[in-house]
């Protein structure tokens, strides 16, 4: 049997609603298997994520992150992705880790979003100017078509680098949480850059960076403000810096996390009011991995 390699031409052949209704099919199937596995250098960071959806097949990701990477003009994230037939275990297909990485944490948020940001949400701010940050650009303005996009980076030149016809930079970060109605934050800080003070009500936080527990990127007023959301109890309780910090010091209890993707059936997943402040969690495990890699297939298959 012949093993596929998907590479970053299948773009092409993907749209971000389509990816959106795979997550949600896919939340429908039983339960993820996911297991991660960190090893740390310093900064520098391995993490291999694998996860088994019965029905749907088996995925390893291993990614290595070296923020270091950037100053030698270098991507800070690299790795690889392998795609198993749930019928017999063989390996199918090796997809492009960039292209699976850009598609799974951008349509995580994006699902998010749907479900929890209000429907005339216009003012996108984005923390940090980074990979990420451009694809929330393409991901957001899919389905926000009159959306406007502020960027603020530490460095003011990254985020100066990003405007364009619906990209301002800006150095005033106070000023432009209090005017957004979505705040997507794709940083590595290890302290909070967003305040809850600074929050207006019906503003939808969407906190894509602090993936290890020694990371935060918004403070705890925001969490006791905000109604909490995760993609998945499983890959953040215990796992994520912004869950497991202030779950540790009693700033919030497992019961205030009030839905994750497994829960998207139930209604649960869902804004209650145009006031209420709403915050998720995009731990991006395994399993949301194996969920697009399956739609990138997919749609490579049917070309």
């Amino acid at each position: 049997m012949s093993i596929e390699i998907i590479g970053p031409e299948a773009e092409a052949h993907l749209s971000w609603d389509g990816l959106t209704t795979a997550l949600t099919q896919g939340h429908k199937l039983p339960r993820a298997e996911v297991a991660d596995i960190f090893l740390y250098r310093g900064k520098d960071t391995v993490l291999s994520r694998a996860a088994w959806i019965d029905g749907l097949g088996q995925l390893v990701k291993t990614a290595t992150i070296f923020p270091g990477n950037g100053a030698a003009g270098k991507p800070t994230v690299n790795g690889a992705v392998t795609l198993y037939s749930d019928r017999d275990g063989t390996l199918e297909a090796l997809v492009d880790f960039h292209l699976v990485t850009k598609w799974k944490t951008a349509g995580d948020s994006l699902l998010a979003a749907k479900r929890l940001a209000r429907r005339d949400s216009r003012e996108i701010l984005l923390v940090g100017a980074g990979n990420v940050a451009r694809s929330m650009i393409e991901a957001y303005g899919s389905h926000f078509p009159d959306a406007r996009f502020t960027v603020w980076n530490r460095s003011a030149d990254k985020a100066r680098a990003m405007e364009g016809p619906r990209v301002r930079a800006t150095e005033d970060l106070e000023a432009a949480v209090r005017a957004a109605d979505i705040i997507c934050t794709a940083t590595m800080s290890q302290e909070p850059v967003v305040k809850g003070e600074w929050l207006k009500p019906g503003t939808h936080l969407d906190l894509i960076g602090a993936y290890r527990p020694d990371m935060r990127e918004v403070d705890d007023e925001a969490l006791r403000r905000a109604t909490v959301f995760v993609d998945s109890r499983k890959t953040t309780i215990g796992h994520i810096g912004e869950i497991q910090d202030p779950l540790d010091r009693g700033i919030l209890t497992e019961a205030d996390i009030r839905a994750d993707y497994y829960d998207l059936a139930s209604g649960l997943y869902a804004r209650r009011s145009d006031e209420e402040i709403t915050l998720a969690k995009n731990g991006g495990g395994a399993h949301l991995d194996l969920m697009t890699a399956s739609y990138i297939a997919a749609m490579w298959r049917q070309r």
